[in-house]
């Protein structure tokens, strides 16, 4: 995976990344939110990991309309999760600990508390204000085209003009409280170059962007067919100058900053441009992670993303979870699937599968698939929670739910609410020591089984443990081909990176590996063979 041009080597060609997800994560203050301080508390817990690096969901000001993905002031810290202070000490103690800090960049829109926004509305039609924005006249009382909203609805709001008329309408991809910046605006630049300096200039190490693929929209927004996914909308060609801006001024320090992006895209390939040498640093390979629980399933999208890597020599940037998607081990346990409802969201479907669970198969499978992610080449990105085995939280009552994916479909799509359940700590804690206050969202008594402090030597929590180090010390994430090898068995992929074999069993049956691929060093399950959903890794033994 590796392109035929030399480049220096930066901290994110192997790295392992922790997603973590403020609001969820530890609440020092009692308040029942996650907060800056409690991830200062628990960072050891991330040391102890073996990771080098923490993504940070969005912690701007934010009225949390969706969660901190609606951005008040893009230069500060929402006051329910601390100050800049309190940043600049998380910074500080996570480079101590050898992590370096990415923040989520949430480019393609704002909040509509945004100063800028309620300036556009208060400016009115032709104004410069609204330049910034996706501001357009309607056709008649219809919005001017009939582009849909991920979340549900229509992807258009009227707004009533300072005269107290119905007005002018304004683009918003996602909630109505999310306007949509207009990217062919230089103000608009300008301004998130500013905003890029200001957090690399506190120390920050990068940025994962948010919806990379969506800030440049079709200059005649013009209507979509229909079919799924709206190619008007999304993956436009002018969209990879901003990139290409980004990436200059980050060249521009005189340390390694990455720029990681979120890009989905019908087809993988159409991910090439993103990874120009000018342009991101890394793409997301969201292939793998809405694989099937199949072997040639898995093996096509490794290889398609050895693909990516050749073309351009950026790094591959793995994950099998995130706040979007539901987690790993309800995933892989679904036995009995059931049909997706209706979604705005092309990738709806295979983010969020539905069918009945079989939790202790899934538990098997995301063992399994984890030692399949970790000796691939390139970063890993590990989404908190995952280490402690958690299933998704499917039975949230409706009351509870927050997401604005459930609430504006009308109840069809659940959301991702059940992955952003507060994390169990302590079995006998009170909020399974999350905090002292009441869990913004409720957590469900079975969490008590998962929570940090029951995992013992058998568990997944050590299993991730165990598996990092390794993955480290043998050298499984640095740049290097996947050799694949051949198993006489369509459910039983392997491969070879330097010395060591990757086993993964999707069958029923077990699977004995040949002896020539060496003694087991590494297993999800048996250590004797490879049993049925479970994966291992072998080597030589060492003299």
């Amino acid at each position: 995976m590796s392109a035929t041009s030399s480049r220096t080597p930066s901290f994110w060609d192997d790295a392992v990344v922790y997603q973590l997800y403020v609001r969820s994560f530890a609440d020092s203050d009692g308040d029942g939110v996650g907060d800056l301080g409690g991830v200062i508390r628990r960072l050891d817990h991330i040391a102890g990991l073996g990771a080098g690096a923490i993504w940070l969901n969005p912690c701007y000001p934010s009225p949390q309309a969706d969660h901190g993905y609606d951005i008040a002031d893009y230069r500060g810290v929402n006051p329910e999760y601390g100050t800049l202070e309190t940043f600049d000490r998380l910074v500080a103690e996570a480079h101590a600990r050898g992590l370096r800090i990415l923040l989520d960049l949430v480019p393609n829109h704002c909040s509509d508390r945004h100063p800028w926004f309620t300036a556009a509305l208060a400016a009115g039609p032709g104004s410069p204000e609204r330049a910034r924005f996706v501001f357009r006249d309607g056709r008649g009382d219809a919005p001017p085209n009939n582009w849909q909203s991920v979340f549900g609805g229509p992807a258009w709001t009227r707004v009533t003009e300072p005269d107290g008329t119905p007005g002018q309408w304004y683009l918003h991809l996602f909630t109505r409280e999310q306007p949509d910046f207009d990217w062919r605006n230089a103000e608009v630049l300008a301004e998130f170059d500013d905003i890029l300096r200001f957090w690399f200039d506190r120390g920050v190490d990068g940025f994962r962007i948010d919806v990379c693929h969506g800030l440049i929209k079709d200059a005649a927004l013009r209507d979509w067919d229909g079919g799924g996914y709206n190619a008007h909308s999304w993956n436009q060609p002018e969209v990879h100058g901003i990139f290409r801006r980004w990436r200059a001024l980050a060249e521009g320090y005189d340390r390694d900053l990455l720029l990681v992006g979120e890009v989905w895209v019908p087809d993988p390939g159409d991910l090439d441009d993103y990874l120009r040498p000018d342009e991101l640093h890394q793409a997301f390979s969201f292939d793998l992670l809405v694989q099937p629980w199949d072997a040639g399933a898995l093996r096509g999208a490794v290889e398609r993303a050895a693909a990516r890597t050749a073309v351009h020599g950026a790094p591959a940037a793995w994950t099998l979870a995130n706040h979007d998607v539901h987690r790993a081990v309800t995933r892989y346990g679904i036995v009995r699937p059931e049909p997706a409802p209706p979604s705005n969201d092309a990738f709806a479907a295979l983010m969020r599968p539905r069918g009945e669970v079989d939790v202790k198969l899934g538990e098997r499978r995301a063992r399994a698939a984890l030692l399949l992610v970790l000796a691939l080449p390139g970063s890993v990105f590990l989404y908190q929670g995952e280490e402690l085995g958690l299933p998704e939280v499917l039975d949230l009552p409706d009351e509870a739910r927050q997401d604005p994916v459930f609430h504006r479909s009308g109840g069809r799509e659940k959301g991702r609410d059940g992955c952003r359940v507060p994390l169990p700590w302590s079995a006998a804690a009170p909020a399974f020591g999350f905090g002292t206050g009441t869990p913004w969202l409720p957590q469900p008594d079975w969490f008590a089984a998962y929570a940090a402090d029951v995992q013992d030597e058998t568990s997944t929590l050590h299993l991730y443990r165990r598996a990092i180090r390794a993955r480290h010390e043998l050298g499984l994430g640095e740049p290097g081909e996947v050799a694949w090898l051949a198993t006489g068995e369509d459910t039983v992929l392997a491969f070879r990176r330097g010395e060591v074999v990757c086993v993964v069993n999707t069958g029923a049956t077990d699977f004995t590996p040949p002896a020539q691929w060496g003694a087991v060093v590494l297993h999800s399950g048996e250590p004797a063979v490879v049993a049925a959903d479970t994966a291992a890794w072998l080597a030589p033994a060492r003299s």
